[in-house]
């Protein structure tokens, strides 16, 4: 874990796993190979860091639906954050382009790069990423590549950062209230298998 602690929203430290979309806390990183190599997933990085604070914590980072937020839960913290999941809602203002490669997101769909702003993010996969990434030491520091992409990213997902958690195959189109009202009644009946399949669960 950082020294400086995980970030907060708040006041509550919010735990970010390398599953997470979009930019991470080593945006600041010099050594990219060597900061994006260590970063722990949400199941490793959740306990480590309730232990380590006495404050509640919010879990973040690949959680999708109700059985990672039940699993995030079971690790100690006291809330879950979701990124990836309401992309598909009709209340955000993700781009039609995005939203169709959302929509073919499969389960090895995203990758860790910096080509497109020159720091690290989670995107899914498309020409860029896959062709010059997915970190490249020739990439210019941010914020330079995003201008420069700029007149390729007219009408085609191949140069545009499609930002998405590893959750992507889960996202599910339907508006947010409802979205939030189905995960979280999903939790609850996970947590109720699981105490009906474990006599020590009471």
């Amino acid at each position: 874990m950082p020294e400086r602690g995980p970030p907060q929203v708040g006041g509550t430290p919010t735990e970010s796993g390398i599953e997470a979309g979009g930019h991470r806390g080593t945006f600041l990183a010099q050594d990219l190979n060597a900061s994006v190599a260590p970063q722990q997933g949400t199941l490793a990085l959740v306990p480590q860091i309730v232990d380590a604070v006495g404050v509640p914590v919010v879990a973040a980072g690949g959680i999708a639906d109700g059985r990672a937020i039940a699993a995030a839960f079971a690790l100690g913290a006291a809330g879950v954050q979701l990124g990836t999941a309401y992309l598909l809602c009709p209340e955000t203002a993700t781009p039609p382009l995005h939203r169709e490669a959302l929509r073919q997101a499969r389960g090895n769909a995203t990758v860790v790069t910096n080509v497109f702003t020159g720091r690290p993010a989670r995107v899914l996969v498309n020409r860029f990423a896959r062709e010059l990434g997915p970190l490249s030491d020739a990439a210019p520091d941010f914020p330079l590549p995003l201008a420069e992409l700029l007149p390729l990213q007219q009408g085609s997902s191949d140069f545009t950062p499609l930002w998405s958690g590893e959750g992507a195959s889960l996202a599910r189109e339907m508006p947010a209230k409802a979205l939030t009202l189905e995960l979280a009644k999903e939790a609850a009946e996970r947590f109720k298998q699981l105490r009906g399949r474990n006599r020590f669960i009471e």
